[in-house]
């Protein structure tokens, strides 16, 4: 009676579960879809900026997608295959672009290569920024860190053995490079490509901030929703933006169904090569740069009395920003992101487990269901949730925008710890049982330490992400539960770059603090594990 009783209170925790995806993604997602009628397709096809928003958003997202994946292979390249020193620094300061949001890289490019910017000023430069150019260069900075991560963890545990036997056969290095090297990341490759283009294609802060008169589609969403509170044709454009992040998600998901886990028997011995070294100090300098340069700029400006006629310094841009509400919209961001982190990581790791060591159809259905969000970009999200909770108890408060934010970057927190549950011994709740252990005991005696890791990497990923969006809260926020992020557009469009480079580097600031304390909260726990062995 006991066991059936568990079983059945797994089954309707699993069944809540499903219950709260299919209300607050599927059901936001599908009155979105009804609210289009023919009407607001024929509006939207026939407009004049439709298919020059559609041609930018393609040529923007497919340049972009090329240019970052190439860069960050290379800089994965530079950090698994050289014998670089500080390659710690490097590469926690190489993903500085994913602490700040898509708007701050706009602006910062403004600042640098304006009409007014500094490297335009100092190299007396005819032609500025804006346009094509400007949103290619400001996606490069914004898309390369999540290429670089993907390619950096997959050749971190790739296997050398291959490659010893290719030596020994003789093989020559192209053909091993082709043979080996290329197939190995073919795989990972075709999802940095697919990921990039996604993230670009939906991506309106670069676009909206530095674009000019080349618009793209998500700017077009934005501007038909919030400029002027048409949401049937946002609705449309919405949908056309759902099938690159569709295209996807399905290719991550029935293709890692099929590919096998590998793990490292051998790792590389890296020979001395000075001119490989060279060549890695030199790519990787290049790029930090042009980050620190982006930095340094959002520094210099929020200091100064009035960008450019007055460069004196001063702090005064901190108080303008705080009585403009600053510090009510950062303790916004503060109590969204601590909130989406905790619920988050509680709620993702109980799915996970769940799904990972409780196995049946049941589970596979509550899987799908947790990873469908990755399928819906930001923009659409925000939308649907506008349609749908407009008039309800929630909305127009902070609770719809925590909830949005976890429904948004719910997929990868969840998919990093199922992978890790997977990777535990399947007989460990049995070998509990038997000895007379209860699950909870084995989840909080066992299985809990050995996912702390994990868990902190969620938390952190949840925050990071919930303090730099601009876009599901976009269309939820209000002038009392606004995010500090939405300010920087805010302060943009009123030319008070001062006030968004302060905005900019806060949100660098809180992010870089929390990946501060989150390490530092893992080195506690990796000691208090070594003291108890």
């Amino acid at each position: 009676m006991k066991k059936k009783s568990i079983f059945n209170q797994i089954s309707a925790t699993k069944l809540l579960l499903c219950c709260v995806f299919i209300l607050f993604v599927f059901y936001p997602f599908f009155q979105m879809v009804i609210n289009i009628d023919f009407e607001d397709f024929k509006r939207v096809v026939s407009s004049a900026s439709f298919i020059p928003a559609t041609i930018n958003s393609l040529k923007v997202a497919a340049t972009t997608t090329v240019i970052s994946v190439f860069i960050g292979l290379i800089l994965a390249f530079c950090m698994q295959r050289t014998r670089i020193k500080g390659k710690d620094i490097f590469s926690v300061l190489l993903i500085l672009p994913m602490l700040i949001p898509s708007i701050s890289h706009g602006m910062g490019l403004i600042v640098m290569f304006g009409t007014n910017g500094f490297i335009t000023k100092l190299l007396e430069l005819n032609s500025t920024i804006y346009g094509f150019s400007g949103i290619i260069v400001g996606s490069v900075l914004y898309s390369y860190p999540v290429a670089f991560l993907m390619f950096n963890d997959v050749l971190k545990y790739q296997d050398s053995s291959p490659y010893e036997a290719a030596v020994i056969l003789g093989i020559p290095k192209i053909r091993r490079t082709t043979a080996i090297t290329l197939s190995y990341l073919k795989r990972p490759l075709i999802s940095a490509i697919f990921t990039v283009f996604t993230m670009v294609v939906t991506d309106y802060g670069i676009p909206l901030m530095i674009g000019g008169k080349t618009t793209t589609l998500a700017v077009m969403m934005y501007q038909e929703v919030l400029g002027q509170l048409d949401f049937g044709k946002g609705s449309v454009i919405g949908l056309l933006l759902l099938i690159p992040a569709v295209i996807t998600f399905l290719f991550n998901t029935f293709f890692k169904k099929s590919a096998k886990m590998g793990y490292v028997t051998k790792p590389f011995e890296l020979k001395k090569n000075p001119l490989r070294d060279v060549f890695a100090y030199l790519t990787c300098g290049t790029i930090l740069a042009s980050i620190i340069m982006l930095i340094v700029s959002f520094a210099v400006v929020a200091f100064t009395v009035k960008y450019p006629s007055d460069m004196t310094f001063t702090f005064d841009n901190i108080s303008k920003m705080i009585k403009l509400r600053g510090d009510t919209y950062l303790l916004n961001s503060l109590i969204i992101a601590v909130c989406v982190a905790f619920i988050g990581s509680v709620v993702a790791f109980i799915t996970a487990y769940l799904t990972a060591r409780i196995p049946s159809k049941l589970s596979q259905c509550l899987h799908l269901f947790s990873i469908t969000s990755l399928a819906i970009p930001g923009l659409v999200l925000g939308l649907s949730y506008s349609l749908t909770f407009s008039g309800s108890f929630i909305y127009g408060t902070l609770a719809i925008l925590i909830l949005a934010n976890l429904m948004h970057f719910f997929a990868s927190p969840y998919q990093m710890m199922y992978n890790s549950l997977l990777k535990m011994n399947e007989n460990l709740e049995n070998v509990g049982q038997t000895l007379g252990v209860s699950r909870f005991r084995i989840i909080i005696d066992v299985v809990v330490p050995q996912c702390k890791y994990t868990l902190f990497e969620m938390f952190y990923y949840f925050f990071v992400n919930s303090m730099m969006t601009i876009s599901a809260v976009s269309f939820l926020a209000n002038m009392n539960t606004k995010p500090i992020s939405l300010m920087i557009g805010q302060f943009e469009a009123q030319m008070l770059y001062e006030c968004a480079a302060v905005i900019s580097l806060i949100i660098l600031i809180a992010n870089v603090m929390a990946k501060i304390i989150v390490t530092y909260v893992t080195r506690i726990a990796t000691k208090k594990t070594k003291n108890t062995h």
